[in-house]
């Protein structure tokens, strides 16, 4: 038996194709292997928490209303949800790093396009681009740790992903903040340009192939969609899909509503809510570790999932009270508050839905990733524009959908998963 955390068996007999380096490199660049996995977990935070502290800006610089500015995000997180669809499967067909180099490649020219967007319409078209390319890294990020590793060592490894891929928000919109002092939003998207063209440059030179060219899939689309359909007729595989989904919308309505809340709502300035932002991640980065470091092997995966939910819950229930005025007017710092207790939860429930929907597929780890990672960010997509539906002047929309989202994911868990049998939560839908 492999050592638990080290690379599993199969890469000691990885076969020597073109774009296959031999087994002993991939040991070699191990920790680059990982820094560069977790850049490319950190392409959607880059994307788009980067450019939150502009929104308000770009409503007036291209006379657009807030619910359309909005958009954009939506747009990029329903590019990011298709484009895996797509690239996923591709990736089980070719290996992982042409389908993910192409990718890169598409996602530089669609962020330089972002910048000289002309028109809300044109900067939401763009944007969309820039989902659908940016995908790649995501969902071959996410099968290249499918391929490397199982079990416990692979749920660590995701919250050591969470650790890498978290200094992403963390700073992102400090630098996007500081962009603000020198530059207008477009400026913003000139830096996300260049950091796209190196993270290809590093892909380019130092990843290597993980996935056998005698493990890749020969079938077309047909053969990747009976392999999807496979996964969801698998109750606990969708279970923990859909619980990610939904978690991830409570997660990306803050992402969507919290520049307005905080800065057009609680006067804060583009600076403050960066620092607020960063606060909040860093939680999340916390959190992720301890359950990567201490939890992960001595609690249950799922025990700690249902514990991040209720937490979840917890929390958005107490934002809906403060922001509909039950508790009294409040200031920013409660608000805050509950906004950290929220985002720090999701360090425990994001990775752990992740690697509980994994560890049912020994195969297919492309298109299963692809199905986790589109159901995240489509029900992303629907959730962000819901959160502006009210305008401007209110945080309650924010505050509901949460609310909304965390119940159903904590539904989703217990109904499908079956957390409390223990053979439906481990017997994978391809033993």
């Amino acid at each position: 038996m492999p050592e638990q955390g080290a690379p599993t068996q199969h890469l000691k007999q990885q076969a020597a194709v073109p774009d296959t380096e031999p087994p002993a490199a991939v040991r070699r660049t191990g920790l680059l292997v990982t820094l560069l996995l977790g850049g490319l977990t950190a392409t959607p935070p880059l994307a788009m928490d980067m450019y939150l502290p502009s929104l308000p800006e770009v409503t007036g610089s291209l006379h657009a209303p807030a619910a359309t500015v909005q958009l954009t995000l939506t747009a990029c997180l329903l590019g990011m949800a298709l484009g895996q669809l797509v690239v996923g499967p591709m990736s089980d067909r070719w290996g992982r790093r042409r389908p993910l180099l192409a990718g890169l490649l598409v996602y530089v020219v669609a962020t330089a396009l972002c910048a000289l967007a002309p028109t809300v319409e044109f900067l939401v078209g763009f944007r969309l681009a820039q989902g659908l390319a940016g995908a790649a890294g995501i969902v071959i990020a996410r099968a290249v740790v499918r391929d490397l590793y199982d079990g416990v060592a692979m749920a660590r490894f995701f919250s050591t992903l969470m650790l890498i891929g978290g200094v992403a928000p963390i700073v992102a919109p400090l630098i996007g903040g500081q962009i603000l002092r020198v530059t207008d939003w477009r400026g913003v998207f000139v830096v996300l340009t260049v950091i796209g063209a190196l993270l290809a440059a590093l892909v380019w030179a130092r990843l290597p192939e993980t996935l056998p060219a005698a493990e890749r899939h020969t079938g077309g689309v047909v053969d990747a969609l009976h392999s999807m359909r496979r996964l969801l007729a698998d109750l606990p595989f969708t279970g923990y899909m859909l619980t990610g989904g939904f978690a991830f919308a409570a997660l990306f309505a803050y992402i969507s509503a919290s520049p307005f809340v905080v800065q057009e709502i609680y006067g804060a300035s583009p600076q403050t809510f960066s620092l607020l932002f960063g606060v909040n991640s860093v939680g999340l980065v916390v959190v992720g570790q301890i359950n990567g470091k201490v939890l992960v092997g001595r609690v249950g995966l799922d025990r700690v999932l249902g514990a991040g939910l209720l937490t979840v819950t917890a929390a958005a229930a107490a934002l809906l009270l403060m922001t509909t005025g039950v508790l009294g007017e409040v200031g920013l710092f409660p608000v805050a508050a509950g906004l950290f207790v929220l985002m720090s939860a999701m360090g425990v429930v994001l990775p752990n839905a992740q690697s509980l929907a994994l560890l049912r597929t020994r195969h297919s780890a492309g298109s299963a990733s692809a199905l986790l990672g589109a159901s995240s960010f489509l029900i992303g997509a629907i959730a962000s524009p819901l959160v502006g539906m009210a305008g401007e002047d209110t945080a309650v929309p924010m505050a509901v959908v949460q609310l909304a989202a965390a119940l159903v994911a904590l539904t989703c868990f217990m109904a499908m998963c079956r957390p409390w049998n223990r053979r439906a939560t481990t017997e994978g839908a391809e033993s």
